[in-house]
């Protein structure tokens, strides 16, 4: 049973707090909205024992999750993926304890499933019957899966450059999609713009209050998977946000349930973005609160030509809460880091993936990153969807 008790302004702006069985989208003020929960009733260390066989999907943290309806979370069996001990891989890069969190064995082949389960679910219990989103691809191709495993209708848009697979994908799953001509900035303006004068559902990221909920649990399962220590670094590709938000979200929910010690250092987290559209590293790097919109956004990797996050805030506060940094990457390096771990550890890694390995060497030659470190890279989709790369 879930402990959700509110949602409040991430902010914060003076707002009072919502109630979560009611439809919320973003604050007030605009801001995104934070779900928040009580976890003084649970008894945490019972519920920490029965994680030994608990089912091996993300929903194994319910309690920590937001409400379902009667009929449970509406689920493809997301989470729980691999954290592979990258040994070939770490061994050439001189460090011993390297790890690639692989998202891509989820349903959809990315990290969006966790997201867009936990907002479909919240929706299905709220009785929605259309969803909307704006999508660079993986979060089109999740919700199509989950609101049509849901049964509801579900709306795309896309920029009209998108990969041929992921068109193909939606339409698989019955969705109804969009080709917009722009980026995905474009895309969301016009998706709201539909969506409100229908009243649809609209599950933009950080725009509703619950995926970032889903991504939560890449660290709930990476602290699991290490035996309750956090790494030393995460090093995150970024476009929206939502999983680094998140996950620096689930280190304060992990010590406040006593499953994480509080005097042990949280993991710092590392922004990469590509060198064609990296506005969260250009506002960490001038010390700023928020990012400006990056002009002329270009890249292959499509989950991080994200010209501005609407939580830029919130993930420029955890870069540097968790005493973390932010670098940018090019693309033929990240295409040349995709090769590099599927021929050294056997992972369908996408570009974005790359894009963290090339990172990690770029943190360890400069001395930003020690060889005794450990080290989780996130490989947050499969190469699949992202072959013409490999032989344009």
């Amino acid at each position: 049973m879930s402990s959700l008790t509110h949602l409040e302004c991430a902010v914060p702006c003076g707002a009072p707090s919502l109630d979560p069985n009611d439809s919320h989208h973003l604050c007030r003020c605009g801001a995104p909205l934070l779900a928040r929960y009580d976890f003084s009733q649970l008894d945490t260390v019972r519920l920490q024992h029965e994680l030994a066989t608990a089912p091996p999907t993300m929903w194994r943290y319910q309690e920590m999750l937001p409400q379902t309806a009667s009929s449970g979370p509406v689920t493809l069996g997301e989470g729980w993926t691999p954290l592979v001990h990258a040994k070939q891989l770490g061994q050439a890069l001189g460090v011993s304890r390297l790890f690639i969190k692989d998202e891509s064995h989820n349903p959809t082949n990315s990290f969006k499933a966790r997201g867009l389960s936990a907002a479909v679910t919240v929706a299905h219990r709220l009785g929605a019957t259309t969803l909307s989103v704006p999508s660079a691809g993986n979060a089109a191709n999740a919700l199509a899966a989950y609101a049509a495993s849901a049964h509801i209708a579900a709306k795309v848009y896309m920029p009209k450059d998108v990969k041929q697979p992921f068109i193909d994908e939606c339409e698989l799953y019955g969705a109804d999609i969009t080709l917009v001509d722009g980026l995905i900035s474009d895309a969301g303006r016009i998706a709201k713009e539909i969506s409100d004068k229908h009243g649809w559902y609209d599950v933009s990221t950080l725009k509703e209050p619950y995926r970032v909920e889903g991504k939560k649990t890449m660290a709930y399962e990476i602290a699991e998977q290490l035996d309750w220590q956090w790494p030393d670094w995460m090093i995150y590709p970024t476009g929206g946000g939502t999983g680094i938000v998140g996950m620096w979200k689930a280190c304060a929910e992990l010590e406040a349930l006593g499953w994480m010690a509080t005097t042990e250092r949280r993991p710092r987290m590392v922004s990469v973005q590509a060198d064609g559209c990296a506005p969260i590293v250009e506002a960490f790097k001038s010390g700023s609160e928020r990012a400006t919109p990056w002009k002329n956004a270009r890249t292959t990797a499509d989950g991080l030509r994200v010209p501005q996050a609407i939580g830029d805030f919130l993930i420029l506060r955890a870069i540097k809460e968790s005493g973390g940094t932010a670098l940018s990457v090019s693309d033929s390096d990240m295409i040349a880091a995709m090769r590099e771990i599927g021929s050294t550890e056997g992972i369908s890694a996408a570009p974005e993936g790359g894009a963290t390995l090339v990172a990690l060497r770029r943190l360890l030659q400069n001395g930003t990153i020690h060889p005794n470190d450990s080290v989780v890279l996130f490989n947050t989709g499969g190469a699949l969807k992202y072959l013409e790369l490999l032989t344009s």
